[in-house]
């Protein structure tokens, strides 16, 4: 609950700020259901930016091996993920958790399952340098774009300079994937008056969600997640279990807490976990169903729940009813700048 609280305050004295981030005559638009998205006031919003960003997202030539891009492990085809149960970086190296999906992460406080990036910004930046991801250094990712005159173009267009630094870089991903929304799905069709948007194992599941099972108290608000960090239990019964966000604040209680992540496009971003462990949605119904794996810091919200096999199956019907659009027009670019 520490977590819930603190964050959930946070939320709340920043709503004045989100109300005002987007201004009037912004060029994006969220999809309905969403709340305007915050624009920090050092890298505003602009087509030409987000449009850059998409560039570089994609673009394999700041990896190590020339191979590797953002969307290697978070890839529009695949609901921003990579559907596997951990990623794999550069020689073939196997990462320690499963890729989060980017989609909604303009509403995310903390960045990675850990929290250890602040903004999109941070987060952006950091896979590039990591030895077991893209296995780059971030002076090379910015010698080697630096060395491309049409990214000397574009970076000088947005920024106004071609002697652009690895902050610019991280600007304009960063836009990018503030753009990568999914709303307008059939729960928010329905919330907003049409009544047939939804079928009936989908209301009876969004009874479920709501009041039985009560999946709200940490999938919350428009993103359903209120980005803070739990412990279910997950790896934490295995010989060397993976410290999650005790790893980046030190503290007792965190120790086994994973960020809770976006059920938009759940259906989409299989498989599901930190370690990507369960692979369908009905799989993890009967993980929470069961109450998931005792340990010393298991959640106080995580009990059993006894819910019946209608419960379960109207449980997944209405997660599936979270698919909406948005993000699907968001494709690899068919040329890159040279």
């Amino acid at each position: 609950m520490r977590n819930s609280v603190w964050l959930r305050t946070a939320a709340l004295a920043a709503v004045p700020f989100l109300l005002q981030a987007q201004p009037k005559a912004a060029a994006f638009t969220v999809p309905r259901g969403l709340p305007p998205i915050f624009w920090p006031k050092d890298n505003p919003y602009s087509p030409a930016k987000a449009e850059l960003g998409r560039l570089l997202y994609f673009e394999k030539r700041i990896s190590a091996d020339g191979v590797l891009s953002c969307a290697s492990c978070h890839h529009p085809s695949k609901g921003f993920t990579d559907q596997s149960a951990v990623s794999t970086g550069v020689k073939g190296q196997k990462g320690g958790v499963s890729a989060p999906t980017v989609i909604n992460r303009a509403y995310g406080m903390m960045q990675f399952w850990d929290g250890r990036a602040a903004s999109l910004e941070a987060q952006a930046i950091g896979p590039m340098a990591n030895p077991i991801e893209m296995g780059n250094t971030h002076p090379v990712v910015v010698e080697t774009l630096r060395k491309i005159p049409g990214y000397r173009t574009r970076f000088k267009a947005v920024f106004g300079t071609d002697d652009f630094n690895l902050d610019h870089v991280a600007m304009a991903i960063a836009t990018f994937e503030r753009t990568v929304l999914s709303g307008n799905a059939p729960y928010d069709k329905y919330k907003l008056g049409n009544k047939a948007a939804m079928n009936a194992s989908q209301i009876r599941g969004m009874d479920v969600f709501f009041n039985k099972a009560k999946c709200d108290q940490c999938h919350e608000g428009a993103s359903f997640t209120l980005n803070a960090f739990h412990n279910l239990g997950i790896g934490q019964d295995k010989a060397d279990p993976h410290p999650g966000r005790f790893a980046i604040s030190r503290k007792a209680e965190d120790l086994g807490a994973f960020k809770t992540p976006t059920l938009r496009e759940i259906e989409h971003t299989f498989p599901y976990m930190h370690d990507g462990s369960l692979k369908t949605l009905e799989a993890v119904v009967d993980f929470y169903d069961k109450g998931g794996i005792p340990n010393k810091n298991l959640d106080e919200r995580i009990k059993k729940l006894n819910l019946t096999a209608q419960d379960k199956t109207d449980l997944v019907a209405f997660m599936k009813a979270l698919n909406g659009t948005g993000w699907q027009q968001l494709t690899e670019p068919k040329e890159f700048p040279q």
